[in-house]
């Protein structure tokens, strides 16, 4: 299915470019590139792509080809287990591999493994049909109004769920057009930008803060797209009124693809606000408060376990949320709440506010095991800021009730954004 939907896409748009490589300054029309992934072969029976590269897309092109399993990975990722793959019933797995679904057992089969950024805790696989990621990317490209007169310009993972979705399946499935950028500094930024009247950047929020610093923003931007993390009012503001380039927050999660987007012309004004939900999506909160997102893009399952959170084109998320006049505000995650003597508040609720100090550049908030008993838990804040810890003790004190002021602060120089963009809240709290 998606190497038929390819293979039109090629033919109907044969003598446009397709795909700019700035690394080898390489370019390839439709034509072009369809033609090499016809000879491009692809060992072995799951296929696991990797790297920012037109080898990236020619592997991905064999498998869907060859109708082989394909498993994205980061550079540095190892592979996960594959000899079961061959006989699912009777292969000997390692003791903490339950069970691997026969890519078979489902009607399409499956074609698809994503991994987890593993933010909060360890990574596992989701699976999914071809029919599931071709309908991520048909609310990605209608949503969000992506174009083949304003190519992406791709600097985030290729093999992150964002990536993917956003780079690889609107060039191979709608003819967007992509750039391979080789780095993310603001200098390749500027020159890749420059190949283009208009383009398309999705992007982290790490690189909208680091492109606003060194004043790098490319002019010639007609949509930016901010997701992976939460993207701050502050920093919003900061870009719209230096440049008037709108940033438009995009809410995702692996198991599911796109959630919601932000499509207005102007800044928020609520840090929680993430947007409205995406063209055929569905939205609802369950009895936690959780969102429930409902869509054709749900991903079949997880790997090595299945769980009841991701069953039957549902996804029941950990994500605390409240929908409002058909917008989507999150509101934290309900395994991050803090207990403290038994009231709980939600860590993201207290980043708000100290990131609306505009000492404050970057801030994690989590709780540890508190020695008083009666207390559960002490609230930690890691704060990358000008400011010291009583500046911003009576910062708080000012917006929130006492007890929701962390009682540990760590002043560090950065918190250290994956490559995905992410911040690691079980990662610092294991630090602690």
């Amino acid at each position: 299915m998606l190497y038929e939907r390819w293979s039109k896409i090629a033919a109907d748009r044969r003598n446009e470019w397709a795909l700019h490589d700035l690394a080898s300054g390489r370019r390839w029309t439709f034509n072009q590139l369809f033609a090499k992934g016809e000879k491009y072969e692809a060992d072995g029976e799951i296929i696991f792509p990797t790297g920012n590269s037109p080898g990236f897309i020619l592997r991905l092109l064999a498998a869907w080809r060859q109708n082989k399993m394909v498993c994205p990975l980061e550079p540095d990722q190892a592979r996960p287990l594959t000899e079961a793959w061959r006989n699912p019933v009777t292969a000997k797995l390692a003791p903490q591999i339950p069970g691997i679904p026969d890519r078979h057992s489902v009607t399409p089969a499956l074609q698809f493994f994503k991994c987890t950024s593993a933010t909060a805790g360890a990574s596992r696989l989701i699976a999914f049909t071809a029919p599931q990621l071709a309908a991520d990317a048909d609310n990605i490209v209608a949503t969000m109004g992506l174009r083949a007169d304003w190519p992406n310009l791709g600097v985030i993972s290729l093999a992150h769920s964002y990536g993917f979705s956003n780079l690889i399946l609107p060039l191979l499935l709608h003819g967007i057009p992509l750039i391979l950028a080789a780095a993310p500094l603001p200098e390749i930024v500027r020159r890749a930008a420059k190949t283009e009247e208009a383009i398309t950047l999705p992007a982290v929020p790490a690189l909208w803060r680091a492109w606003h610093d060194a004043r790098a923003i490319p002019a010639n931007i007609r949509l930016a797209i901010s997701a992976g993390a939460p993207l701050s009012v502050q920093l919003e503001r900061h870009i719209f009124e230096a440049t008037a380039l709108k940033i438009h927050n995009f809410l995702g999660a692996s198991e599911c693809g796109g959630i919601a987007f932000d499509p207005s012309p102007t800044t928020r004004i609520d840090d929680a606000l993430v947007g409205a939900p995406m063209q055929n999506v569905e939205l609802s909160l369950n009895h936690d408060g959780c969102l429930v997102v409902r869509s054709r893009a749900v991903g079949e399952t997880y790997w090595p376990e299945q769980s009841p959170a991701l069953a039957n084109g549902t996804f029941r998320s950990n994500d605390l949320a409240e929908l409002k006049d058909g917008q989507v505000f999150l509101r934290g995650r309900l395994d991050d709440l803090i207990n403290v003597a038994g009231r709980k508040v939600s860590p993201e609720a207290i980043e708000r506010e100290l990131l609306s100090n505009p000492k404050v550049r970057e801030c994690l908030v989590f709780g540890l095991p508190s020695r008083d008993a009666e207390r559960t838990r002490n609230i930690v804040a890691v704060v990358v800021s000008s400011a010291g810890e009583s500046e911003l003790k009576k910062f708080l004190l000012e917006r929130l009730p006492a007890w929701q002021v962390p009682r540990e602060w760590r002043f560090v120089d950065s918190l250290s954004a994956n490559a995905r963009g992410k911040i690691s809240r079980s990662e610092w709290r294991r630090k602690f």
